[in-house]
């Protein structure tokens, strides 16, 4: 099973509309979940902007790729929920939040090492962006 982390806390998935690989998806605006690879060719993202979800894997915390796709995402119009899944730390929340994700994916496992709390002490993202503060 797994746990959906926003900034409210933990919570079960509420998504029932299924997932299909990029390579599989029917169409652009497709009912379905789309899963993405840390490695997917920046180039296909353009077609995805109408899916009803987007979820971006981390194979490992080391790899940040999928940062990277959210915000290329974001900024080619995807208004749409964007996940995060896999292997994303506590540490790592507001960065995900920044790049544009909704929400993360975590396993059981890692929720029980990283407790709700310390995802939460994360949830004021939008508080401790210190490239805004320069900008600002």
């Amino acid at each position: 099973m797994s746990v959906i982390v926003t900034d409210t806390g933990f919570a079960g998935d509420d998504w029932t509309g299924g997932f299909v690989a990029l390579d599989d998806c029917p169409a652009n605006d497709t009912p379905l979940g789309v899963d993405l690879a840390s490695d997917t060719d920046p180039s296909k993202l353009a077609c995805m902007t109408g899916a009803a979800l987007i979820r971006i894997d981390f194979p490992s915390f080391a790899d940040g790729r999928g940062f990277t796709l959210a915000a290329m995402l974001r900024r080619a119009g995807y208004t749409g929920r964007l996940r995060a899944r896999g292997h994303v730390i506590a540490d790592q929340y507001a960065m995900a939040r920044r790049a544009g994700f909704d929400e993360v994916e975590i396993d059981d496992a890692l929720a029980q090492r990283q407790p709700e709390p310390q995802w939460l002490a994360r949830a004021n993202w939008q508080d401790n962006n210190y490239q805004a503060r320069m900008r600002g």
